[in-house]
């Protein structure tokens, strides 16, 4: 039935002790949301596939997996299940299924449901600890919650604890999770070669050098540079800005294409109404990906041919010398 895909394994793989720490912060809830996503993840891609006898891609599993994780604690199932169909037939099934699709499956869902039902997941983050005891009812309407994520915190003036920040004990949606677990998880998918080190390193460079130049600018919205280990900016980073599909192919690319991610995803965090910038900013550099590409293989294509032909140029200059001085010997 699954289209075998060892790369997307490798990132399941990655994905499990972030999605084992937010069962543990979260409570039984996380499993609901992500089994729901799952199915009808599968599903979708089954449906769409069966009548052209194709095989569901392993990739799915990966989308739902993401997908569930971006998601607030306590997050409507049904917004979990509109997301997902949304996420798989709409950013990955019309463009052809896998490997033809443009933008990321998993931020296409989750930009479409915080932008459709915004008040909704806005009231359904619930303090972490609680194990979904806070969470309303596995399956019903979330309760009214109060939770405060960090950079709601930063934003009304007071302090989180880095160290909160790296072991994950705060508040946030399932997956932001631990930022020491996500760099484990960045260590091991550069390490078996499943996500490209430049992608990560430049977006997270370029948004960290941002970030710190509007601080120490005085600019009243910007953001301490500590809330890169806040929201889902290294989430994005490591597991969709890494994305093999959406993103460019050449590995000259992956610094530009990194440094607009991590840079549009500061600005949209400091100057517009949106507390997060990540998702729309991946989005943007999947819109960008294949012109990044095109730009910097021509520039390529034409410092080859400058060098060829310079090289060329040499080679003609370095033989015409002994044809002249033969020619002079001859008429002595």
């Amino acid at each position: 039935m699954f289209q075998k895909q060892i790369i997307m394994r490798r990132v399941l793989y990655s994905l499990a002790p972030v999605w084992a720490l937010s069962v543990w912060l979260y409570g039984p809830r996380v499993v609901v949301l992500t089994a729901v996503s799952l199915a009808l993840g599968v599903l979708t891609e089954y449906l769409y596939e069966k009548r052209r006898n194709g095989k569901v891609s392993e990739a799915v599993l990966v989308t739902a997996t993401l997908f569930a994780l971006s998601l607030p604690p306590a997050a409507p199932v049904w917004i979990a299940a509109a997301g997902i169909v949304f996420a798989v037939f709409t950013a990955k099934m019309i463009y052809g299924g896998f490997g033809r699709n443009i933008y990321n499956p998993a931020i296409a869902g989750r930009l479409f449901v915080y932008i459709s039902f915004a008040t909704v997941l806005g009231r359904s983050f619930t303090p972490h600890g609680n194990f979904g005891l806070g969470a309303g009812t596995l399956l019903g309407r979330p309760e009214v919650l109060s939770a405060a994520t960090p950079l709601a915190v930063w934003r009304s003036g007071g302090n989180v604890p880095v160290l909160n920040l790296l072991t994950g004990l705060r508040d946030g949606s399932a997956g932001e999770s631990s930022a020491l677990l996500i760099a484990a998880a960045a260590v091991f998918l550069i390490w078996t070669k499943t996500a490209s080190w430049r992608i990560i390193v430049s977006e997270v460079a370029a948004g960290g050098a941002l970030a710190l130049a509007l601080h120490f600018a005085g600019v009243k919205a910007a953001l301490p540079p500590a809330s890169l280990l806040a929201g889902s900016f290294l989430f994005v980073a490591v597991f969709m800005g890494t994305d093999p599909v959406s993103a460019p192919k050449k590995p000259a690319s992956h610094w530009i294409y990194g440094a607009l991610i991590g840079i549009t995803a500061i600005v949209i965090r400091t100057f517009s109404a949106f507390p997060e910038g990540t998702s729309f900013a991946v989005f943007v550099g999947n819109t960008f990906a294949s012109m990044i590409d095109d730009i910097v293989v021509g520039r390529m294509n034409a410092r080859k041919a400058r060098a060829e032909a310079k090289a060329a140029a040499g080679g003609t200059g370095s033989g015409a010398a002994p044809e002249a001085g033969a020619g002079k010997e001859a008429a002595k």
